[in-house]
């Protein structure tokens, strides 16, 4: 029996975790559950699943989580450092790593230092620190499966292939809700309407992220560290029908697709049982429901997101960290109603420009990093 750490256990990847677990508890076992502050959430959870361990990163919530779980044989902790110590304990085999944004780096990293098996679903940390969690992969000989539709389409086209015999990455895109409108219609969207997502449902910062495809430009970023290749070979598609989650162009002209529902159960279930394949409730796509396959190349004049994204990577150093602390403000910003949607791009811009550029960085540099570009990006928000 595998034994499970789930981090964002109460998020929308989290919670899907969970349901591939009661679909197979013979076969999973939650050991530790994490969430932000949806305390009364993970209460539910805790009370199901009877983990060894849960922490709260919010430490406000510690004594409401600890006495509603008194009765119970399990560990209570909280706060970040909790959660990084939570990560390596010895019972633990895999870690989904499921938090939203940075947060998620530093307890990813002690669990790949842990030799934990990793079920990434936090783009953030290969954005952030890409060439360093691929480093400490290597080092302690550490499994890194991608949970991410597209990133689990590329990983599943993959089986069976060299790297040498990679043309082409091709990292689908549904688009998002704004994808007819014109530029001057996008600069009176709201955030109400960007949630609106036409085929997934996500959490509300990937939904607003998905919508800019910032959610897409991150992607391409994971894809270059995952797969080991050059962003120069990671083209974007958009396909609104989120059919083909994504596939591989190979050097005989050869494209291999994974297709099916957009159901994000389906590829968290590959990354906990694989290599090996097992029954699942997801529904199965019906081909000749499905009228027609599309394919368009993005705007990156309307969805600047895109093309920073790939300024960011091209550039290496610290700048996809900068571009990301970037993009956190401004999400979270638009989402209350602080900065226009497409002022969102030119905050990231400036930010970009006006921080320190690091061309080696170090954890430490990454930190530094992280907290002067949100500074520099608040400051340009509230001017």
């Amino acid at each position: 029996m595998k034994q499970i750490a789930i981090l964002g256990s109460t998020g929308s990847i989290g919670t899907q975790t969970l349901d591939v677990v009661r679909q197979y508890p013979n076969e999973f076992s939650v050991y530790a559950l994490s969430a932000h502050r949806s305390v009364d959430l993970l209460i539910q959870q805790a009370l199901e699943f009877n983990p060894a361990v849960v922490c709260i990163a919010d430490e406000h919530y510690y004594t409401r989580l600890r006495d509603a779980l008194s009765d119970l044989p399990i560990k209570v902790m909280a706060g970040m450092d909790a959660i990084a110590q939570m990560v390596t304990m010895p019972d633990i085999d895999v870690v989904v790593a499921a938090m939203v944004g940075y947060a998620g780096l530093r307890p990813t990293m002690e669990a790949i230092r842990a030799k934990k098996t990793i079920a990434l679903a936090n783009k953030e940390t290969l954005v952030v620190a890409g060439e360093i969690i691929c480093r400490l992969a290597q080092h302690y000989k550490v499994p890194i499966l991608p949970v991410d539709s597209e990133h689990s389409a590329i990983f599943q086209s993959l089986v069976g292939e060299s790297r040498e015999s990679i043309e082409k990455l091709l990292l689908t895109a549904s688009g998002g809700p704004f994808r007819n409108l014109t530029y001057e219609q996008m600069l009176h969207v709201t955030a109400a309407q960007a949630l609106q997502h036409p085929n997934w449902e996500m959490g509300a910062k990937i939904t607003i992220d998905s919508a800019s495809m910032m959610n897409k430009g991150f992607e391409v970023i994971e894809a270059r560290w995952l797969f080991d290749i050059p962003v120069e070979k990671i083209q974007v598609l958009v396909h609104p029908q989120s059919v083909v989650h994504s596939a591989v162009q190979f050097v005989d002209g050869s494209v291999k697709a994974q297709l099916g529902t957009p159901d994000m159960r389906m590829p968290i279930q590959y990354a906990l049982t694989y290599p090996e394949r097992w029954q699942s409730e997801v529904p199965r796509l019906d081909l000749f429901a499905t009228k027609q396959l599309t394919f368009e190349e993005p705007d990156m004049q309307r969805f600047p997101n895109l093309r920073l994204a790939y300024e960011a990577i091209d550039k290496g150093g610290n700048m996809p960290c900068i571009l990301n602390a970037a993009n956190e403000v401004v999400n979270l910003a638009f989402r209350e109603g602080k900065c226009g949607f497409m002022q969102m791009s030119d905050v990231i811009a400036e930010t970009m420009a006006k921080t320190t550029f690091v061309v080696e960085p170090t954890y430490e540099d990454y930190v530094q990093t992280d907290r002067l570009a949100r500074q520099i990006a608040k400051e340009r928000i509230n001017n």
